[in-house]
């Protein structure tokens, strides 16, 4: 407590300036209101969303907090499968809009609704659970990522190329003078006639990065729907304007 019953306008102090370094930030200084359909919301534990880029907030303390924005997209029920038709029950969650003109045609049949009519989508997720086949055209909302709950969020990591084992695998490599020449190499793989081939699994060079990773256990620090932004303490798989699916924490209330 700070003396003199200063505590209080400490805290409403340092909120709003986090609110202004928020929305100073280069990361949601681009972002845009979502658009809502008029046919209501459903509550999903499954959310898609943009990594925006990253900033820092403070907390009650003064403790620095990085956080990574995500921008907030609309997220609509464009197919409903049933056990009837279908054999399960799922959703089909869109949730990258275009301009109709920009979508394919497989992409606009994959869909049962449109938002409007200049509007179409190019991603698409199912989520499998319970279905009403009235939530066609609904929205998806967030009630399910309140703040302080927490999340598991996925996506593509950053690609790397072709890379070696020492930046691929962390191999310490050899040694730097004139007089070596094993400095970056592999080294040994096998031995000699027994067993006579290269186990798998072996670390060597070859692709790096450009795969689906799940961090788990992340935390929501603060939801803003009118600004249309998301902040998640911590970083995140993937690069700026890539998809992520945000979804409820597994191993942790």
């Amino acid at each position: 407590m700070h003396p003199c019953g200063q505590g209080d306008a400490v805290e409403e102090k340092m909120s709003e300036q986090n609110v202004k370094t928020v929305e100073k930030s280069s990361a949601v200084k681009s972002l845009k209101k979502p658009t809502k359909t008029p046919n209501g919301e459903v509550s999903l534990n499954v959310y898609y969303g943009v990594k925006a880029g990253m900033t820092r907030i403070f907390n009650e303390q003064g403790q620095n907090i990085p956080v990574t924005v995500i921008k907030l997209v609309p997220n609509v029920i464009a197919q409903v499968k049933t056990l009837k038709n279908d054999g399960y029950e799922a959703y089909k969650v869109a949730y990258n809009a275009k301009k109709v003109k920009t979508v394919t045609n497989a992409d606009l049949g994959q869909s049962q609704f449109q938002v409007a009519p200049t509007l179409g989508f190019d991603s698409f997720s199912e989520v499998k659970c319970a279905v009403n086949p009235e939530d066609l055209g609904k929205t998806v909302s967030l009630d399910a990522f309140e703040p302080n709950s927490y999340i598991d969020v996925s996506g593509v990591t950053k690609g790397k190329g072709f890379q070696g084992v020492i930046k691929r695998h962390h191999f310490a490599g050899g040694p730097g003078a004139h007089g070596s020449t094993f400095h970056r190499t592999t080294g040994s793989i096998g031995n000699r006639a027994t067993p006579g081939r290269v186990f798998k699994n072996k670390k060597m060079p070859g692709h790096m990065g450009d795969i689906n990773v799940t961090m788990q256990n992340l935390k929501v620090v603060a939801v803003n729907k009118e600004q249309g932004y998301m902040l998640i303490k911590g970083s995140i798989p993937g690069h700026k304007n890539s998809f992520v699916k945000i979804s409820k924490a597994l191993k942790k209330a």
